[in-house]
């Protein structure tokens, strides 16, 4: 029976370093401005069997995001305007809200959880993220699920 698999999200800053230049590599590769791989290998400093070796297991999280939904949760201060910001900050992106729960403030802390529809014009995904979780009053966010 073959191995079903398994997905994960992990920060950039956690990625080993040949993967980082696997994903530049294909970036080169995708935008003519090298016509090989060797080419583009040399460029990043990798050799082309470690191209090969991962080249279909790692992509950036926006390149495969659009069309799809994305379900995240975040801890958030009670401030007026807070909740309005994130919601600004999606429809800055063109993510369309799908749906929206926040819990009742305990100790001046809610929890809201927040599945985003990723349309074709959405835009870059992890800079959505990013900007709500650099967010004064945001104090974490995780994501859930990637449909």
């Amino acid at each position: 029976m073959a191995e079903k698999s398994k997905y994960f999200v992990v920060k950039q800053k956690a990625v080993p370093e040949v993967l980082l230049k696997v994903v530049e590599a294909k970036r080169l590769l995708d935008s003519s401005k090298v016509m090989t791989v060797q080419e583009a290998t040399e460029q990043v400093g990798i050799s082309r069997s470690s191209f090969y070796k991962y080249k279909d297991d790692i992509f950036p999280f926006h390149d495969n995001s659009r069309g799809k939904s994305i379900t995240f949760v975040l801890q958030m201060d009670d401030e007026p305007g807070l909740l309005s910001d994130v919601l600004k900050t999606v429809a800055e992106f063109k993510g369309n809200i799908l749906t929206i729960h926040q819990t009742i403030p305990i100790n001046g802390v809610a929890s809201l959880t927040l599945t985003v529809d990723l349309l074709p014009t959405t835009g870059d995904v992890s800079a959505m993220i990013e900007q709500i979780e650099g967010q004064a009053g945001i104090h974490y966010l995780k994501i859930l699920a990637k449909e």
